[in-house]
Order: structure tokens, then C-alpha cells, then sequence
């Protein structure tokens, strides 16, 4: 039990560090952004509209369950008329950010992962390095700025979609009118704290966009194993960004709103 204990902390703290190494020899990489613009906006492109459709479903369906649920919660104490407000502070400040977040790991980012790994497998990475290529620079690089560029527009996406769920949800079931709904949508965001929550929204996205790319890189990266190797770096990938995302949300949560 201890070895297996040892072994476990051992790959741990080796990946961890793997994978920070990974950002912040991408962090270094960023002068050759100009040079690099094609395979960049090609991320972008993979990751905006590859996945605007998946997103866009679940964020009406969110923000319709979402609305449902709390207006008939608040029904009872006869202020339903307040999910607007509700729906506009919970959907920027946590739900649109950790949804689109999880939506890109399982889709955009295992396919990162199989695609470094298959290439990890296959000796192509190897080939890049004798060849006095940068694997970093020619593949890690543009997935993880174009990844994280999009994640915080997607965000927003999500968000003015999820508001407009919970709007139509408002209006059919909650007998709440459009007039009076986004009155308070649009009161909420022209606050300060309704900007701030705006802010930590995008500033959360972002984050997640590093953390997701990163991590499904690294897992294609340290691939071996053949086929059963990639399909293990695939979920493992997934797994780890998923628990990340929750935990990274929590702490910036946590840090900006503990007054």
C-alpha cells in the first residue's frame, strides 16, 4: 500500500510539473505568436465553431432548467419576479464559465489528447525533435493560446444564451413578462457588481481555457502504450480537467468574493 502510495505522489507531482513546464514554455513562446497566427486561428477555429453547436444547446437547456427550478422555488415566497437577477448573477459568475469549460475538456480537449498521443506513439514528436523542431512551439503552443482565447468567448455566448432560456421559461411558466425580466438582466450587468461578476466570468474562462488545453496536451505528450495508451490519455485528460476546473473555480470564487 505504501509503495503503491509512493508511486502514485511520484506520477502526480510529475505530471503537475510537466504540465506547468508546458505553460510556461508556451508563456515564452509568445513572441512567435505573428509567426504562428495560421495554426493559431485554426485552434480557434476547431474550438469555437467546432463546438458552438453543443454549446449552445446546452446553454438554453441550462438556463431554461435553471430558471424553472429557482422561479418555482421562489414562487413560494411570492418573489419570482427576482429571476432575472438570479439567473443573470449565477449564469456570469459560475454556471457559464464551469459548463462551457466542461464541454470543451470532453470534446475539444480529449481530442487534443489523442491526437498529441497518437502522434506521441507513432514517433512522430521524436521525429520533430531530431529534426531540431520545437514540439512545444510547433504543436503545444497554438492549442493552448488559440484554446484559451475562445474559452471566454464562449462564455459569454453561453451566458446571453442561458439568459434567454430562462426568459422563455420565465414567460410561459412563470407568468413573468420579457419587459420585466431583462429590465433586471440589464440593471444587474450596468452595476458594479454585476460587472465585476462579468469580469470574473471572462477572467474564469481563460483560466479554464489554460488549464484544459494544458492538461490535454500534457496527457498526449507522456502517451505510451500503443492504442490502449492513447485511449487511456484520452480520459485521463478528461478526468483531470474536470476536476481542476471545479477546484479552480471554487479557489477563484472563493479569493474574489470572500469579502
Amino acid at each position: 500500500m505504501i509503495e503503491t502510495l509512493k508511486s502514485s505522489l511520484t506520477e502526480f507531482f510529475y505530471a503537475s510539473g510537466f504540465t506547468i513546464l508546458l505553460v510556461y514554455e508556451s508563456i515564452l513562446n509568445l513572441p512567435h505568436s505573428f509567426f504562428k497566427r495560421k495554426e493559431i486561428l485554426d485552434q480557434m477555429y476547431i474550438t469555437g465553431v467546432g463546438s458552438i453547436s453543443v454549446v449552445s444547446i446546452v446553454a438554453v437547456f441550462t438556463g431554461m432548467i435553471m430558471s424553472l427550478n429557482t422561479g418555482l422555488g421562489l414562487k413560494d415566497f411570492g418573489a419570482e419576479g427576482q429571476i432575472g437577477l438570479l439567473m443573470t448573477i449565477t449564469l456570469t459568475r459560475e454556471m457559464s464559465p464551469f459548463m462551457t469549460a466542461l464541454i470543451l475538456a470532453a470534446s475539444i480537449g480529449s481530442a487534443m489528447a489523442a491526437e498529441i498521443g497518437t502522434m506521441k506513439v507513432s514517433e512522430e514528436v521524436d521525429a520533430l525533435e531530431v529534426m531540431s523542431i520545437d514540439p512545444v512551439r510547433y504543436l503545444i503552443f497554438p492549442r493552448i493560446v488559440g484554446f484559451s482565447i475562445m474559452v471566454p468567448v464562449l462564455c459569454v455566448y453561453s451566458t446571453i444564451l442561458g439568459i434567454i432560456g430562462g426568459a422563455i421559461v420565465g414567460y410561459f411558466q412563470l407568468g413573468i413578462d420579457y419587459f420585466t425580466y431583462f429590465r433586471d438582466v440589464f440593471d444587474r450587468v450596468a452595476s458594479i457588481p454585476g460587472l465585476k461578476d462579468l469580469y470574473v466570468g471572462i477572467l474564469k474562462g481563460f483560466i479554464f481555457g489554460i488549464i484544459v488545453s494544458a492538461i490535454s496536451c500534457s496527457h498526449g505528450l507522456r502517451t505510451s502504450g500503443g492504442a490502449i495508451g492513447v485511449g487511456r490519455a484520452t480520459r485521463e485528460s478528461v478526468v483531470t480537467s474536470f476536476l481542476m476546473v471545479i477546484f479552480t473555480g471554487y479557489m477563484i470564487t472563493a479569493i474574489l468574493y470572500r469579502d
